[in-house]
C-alpha cells in the first residue's frame, strides 16, 4: 500500500518530522499543519486521503476540528491523543474519528493502523455496489448517498453508526461479534484488550435513532448483535 496522501495536524514539530519521515519513506505524500484553523484550511484544500489529527491543537483542537469537518468530508481521521480518559475516546469517536493511537506511540503501531483505516476505506469503495439500498421493514439504508431513512425520511446518524448498521445488514441476519464489529470498524483485534462496552453504548444510540425500527438490532446473549430483517 503506496502513494496516498495524509495530512498530519499536530503542534510538535518533532513528531511532525517522525511521522512525515516514516510515511514519505513508504511512499506517502506527507502534508502538515501545527494548529486546528489552518490544518481544517488545508485539510479542505488537499483534499487528503486520511488526516492524522492530534487533540490538543491551538486556535481550534481536534474534536472541534473532527465535528467540522465531518460535515463536509467522509475522509478516515486517526486521533493522536495524550489523554487517556475513555470518556475522551469514546467522545472522538462519536464524533466521526475512525481510530485513535495514544501518546508515547511507536512509529510501527502508528503505521499498522494508518494501513488498517486505509484498508477498510478502500475496501469499502470497491466492495459496496452501485445505488446499492439495504431494507427492511420501513427502513432503508442507501450506500450510494450514506443516507438512512425511516419510513422515506432521512435519519442522521454518525459514520460509526452508518456502517454498524451496514454490517450488520450484509451480515443478511447472520450473528456479529462484538470483536468482529471492533475489528471490521476500527481495525482492533482481541491482542488489543479493547472494551468491547464500546460497541453496547454504540448500539444503544443507534437503536435510539432508529426509534421503533431500532428494535430489528437483536441482542444474541454471549454471542453478539444481528438484524431481524423480515
Amino acid at each position: 500500500m503506496s502513494g496516498h496522501k495524509i495530512l498530519v495536524v499536530e503542534d510538535e514539530k518533532d513528531i511532525v518530522r517522525l511521522i512525515k519521515y516514516n510515511f514519505e519513506k513508504d511512499g506517502h505524500k506527507v502534508v502538515a499543519a501545527h494548529d486546528g484553523e489552518s490544518g481544517l484550511a488545508l485539510a479542505r484544500k488537499e483534499k487528503p486521503d486520511l488526516i492524522i489529527l492530534d487533540i490538543m491543537l491551538p486556535k481550534m483542537d481536534g474534536l472541534e476540528f473532527c465535528r467540522t469537518f465531518r460535515q463536509e468530508s467522509q475522509v478516515p481521521i486517526l486521533f493522536l491523543t495524550a489523554k487517556k480518559s475513555e470518556v475522551d475516546r469514546i467522545l472522538g469517536l462519536k464524533l466521526g474519528a475512525d481510530d485513535y493511537v495514544t501518546k508515547p506511540f511507536s512509529v510501527g503501531e502508528l503505521i499498522a493502523r494508518v494501513e488498517a483505516v486505509l484498508r477498510r476505506a478502500g475496501s469499502a469503495a470497491v466492495k459496496e455496489p452501485v445505488a446499492a439500498v439495504l431494507r427492511a421493514g420501513e427502513l432503508e439504508v442507501d450506500a450510494e448517498r450514506h443516507e438512512v431513512r425511516i419510513k422515506g425520511r432521512p435519519t442522521t446518524l454518525t459514520p460509526k453508526e452508518f456502517e454498524f448498521l451496514r454490517l450488520l445488514f450484509r451480515a443478511d441476519g447472520k450473528v456479529l461479534s462484538r470483536d468482529t464489529l471492533l475489528e471490521r470498524i476500527w481495525g482492533y483485534d482481541k491482542s488489543m484488550d479493547i472494551d468491547t462496552r464500546t460497541v453496547d453504548q454504540h448500539i444503544a444510540r443507534l437503536r435510539k435513532k432508529l426509534r421503533s425500527e431500532g428494535q430489528r438490532i437483536l441482542t444474541v446473549t454471549n454471542a453478539g448483535y444481528r438484524i431481524k430483517l423480515d
